[in-house]
């Protein structure tokens, strides 16, 4: 019994197993070293000094865009009157018996023209010989001072031409029956606007193909620039849906939720050229270096029209605002500076924010790409041995710009945000998302990635 008992001690205190147990000590010792010093390497070379998302406030997780409706947008149409009112600029059709065109008597009458519309008129066949509107309202015949016919429907302009032949003596008395004129509308007069689209060309499929090609992944060669349009609008279609529809109907996904008008008049040219000077004045006569200038407030002379409104809530539009007058001009501008980025473990590049909901960070990842395939292959080139992650990483910061060119830092905890809706922070445009490894989860994934290397082949030797 004993020499069974001594011939165990010496087979396990041999020479070669006392070297592999000690081998084996130093490769564990060496391992737990390693982890410590080189998990989350990362977090610490380039520290960054996040504030905990649940001791954020409520409005960091509330966003403005998913409750939004479109507008009605009738209300960018105005009402049409019932008869057509002339005005300077229309061009009527009139003919008057033996007088406009004259002729003796005897002689068979000359047939007066017949003017059809344009392909895109909407206005009927009309017969007559063309007179202008004059500036002043009023148009000539022959033999007649001039009649003044703003403001009169085509039937009321007859009756008054008619009297008008009766009592310059023309016409006798009684035969003021048989002088039947006839006045059709040849012409409507036109308003001429300016729309400029920095839209134009992106579809909601195409801009989004585009900017994520423009992220870093190849260019698409597109031109996305602005767009100008001079457009003629017929009276009483001078609003803005129709300017709208004349240069490729509302905006799309590419454009800001928002219409400018810009009017033409002097008096509003003076005043933005006056509110423009007056920030001007405010900024140089900032001279703290400690503080920042106030920004610059909205120019009230400019007309904002929202596209898309809290549920109840109604535009601050007066049937007159979308009536527009000539040289005004409308202007739709581009999202370009709605833009989000991505660094660390994220595939880097810069991704549009939707225009019409809200993006919370983890809407924010999915679409930078960042699934689980994707997160091992760009952790890969971080691992330390044999590039096995298990485990995911569980940090996420956003970087955020604040006035004075400042700037805070926003640490989620990407699985408590996916339990907890409440600590998913709403993206804003210019953030900067960076997902990186805790210590623990680092070290977790050089540990099992150290022992399928090196481990299992010290256990199979």
């Amino acid at each position: 019994m004993n020499s069974r008992k001594m011939s165990m001690v010496t087979k396990q205190d041999s020479p070669t197993n006392v070297r592999r147990s000690r081998s084996w000590q130093r490769f564990t010792l060496v391992c737990v070293v390693a982890s410590t010093f080189l998990s989350g390497c990362t977090a610490l070379t380039q520290p960054i000094n996040g504030i905990p998302s649940n001791r954020l406030p409520s409005q960091f997780f509330v966003g403005e865009k998913n409750n939004l409706i479109p507008i009605d947008v009738s209300i960018l149409a105005q009402e049409p009157p019932r008869d057509y009112v002339l005005g300077p600029g229309d061009v009527l059709g009139i003919t008057v018996d033996k007088i406009f065109p004259y002729y003796e008597p005897g002689e068979i009458p000359e047939p007066p023209p017949v003017h059809f519309p344009e392909q895109e008129d909407t206005l009927p066949p009309s017969t007559g010989f063309p007179i202008t509107v004059l500036e002043d309202g009023t148009i000539s015949l022959p033999l007649l001072d001039p009649i003044e016919v703003e403001g009169l429907t085509t039937d009321q302009t007859r009756d008054k031409i008619r009297e008008a032949y009766v009592n310059a003596k023309i016409l006798r008395e009684d035969a003021q029956t048989k002088v039947s004129p006839i006045v059709t509308l040849i012409k409507k007069r036109q308003i001429q606007v300016v729309v400029i689209r920095q839209d134009q060309g992106n579809s909601s499929t195409d801009y989004y193909l585009q900017q994520v090609n423009r992220s870093g992944r190849g260019v698409t060669g597109a031109d996305e620039s602005a767009t100008g349009q001079v457009v003629k609008l017929n009276a009483f279609e001078n609003d803005i849906l129709h300017a709208l529809m004349e240069t490729g109907g509302l905006p799309g996904v590419g454009a800001k939720n928002e219409l400018k008008i810009l009017r033409s008049t002097a008096k509003d040219k003076a005043a933005r050229r006056a509110f423009v000077e007056q920030y001007a004045q405010i900024v140089a006569y900032h001279t703290d270096p400690c503080s920042c200038p106030p920004p610059m407030p909205e120019d009230p002379t400019i007309l904002r029209i929202p596209l898309r409104l809290p549920p109840g809530t109604l535009p601050s539009v007066t049937p007159e605002d979308v009536i527009l007058e000539e040289g005004d001009i409308i202007l739709i501008e581009t999202r370009d500076n709605e833009f989000f980025y991505t660094g660390g473990l994220l595939p880097g590049g810069q991704w549009p924010i939707p225009r019409d909901y809200d993006l919370d960070v983890l809407g924010a990842m999915a679409i930078s790409g960042a699934g689980v395939s994707t997160l091992n292959v760009r952790s890969g080139s971080s691992s330390l041995v044999g590039g096995s992650q298990v485990i995911p990483p569980g940090r996420l910061y956003v970087l955020r710009n604040t006035p004075c060119n400042g700037q805070i830092a926003i640490e989620v905890d990407i699985a408590k945000a996916i339990n907890d809706p409440r600590q998913r922070v709403i993206v804003q445009p210019g953030d900067t998302l960076i997902l990186q490894y805790k210590p623990c989860e680092e070290a977790i994934n050089f540990g099992i990635g150290a022992f399928f290397v090196y481990g299992i082949r010290n256990l199979f030797n």
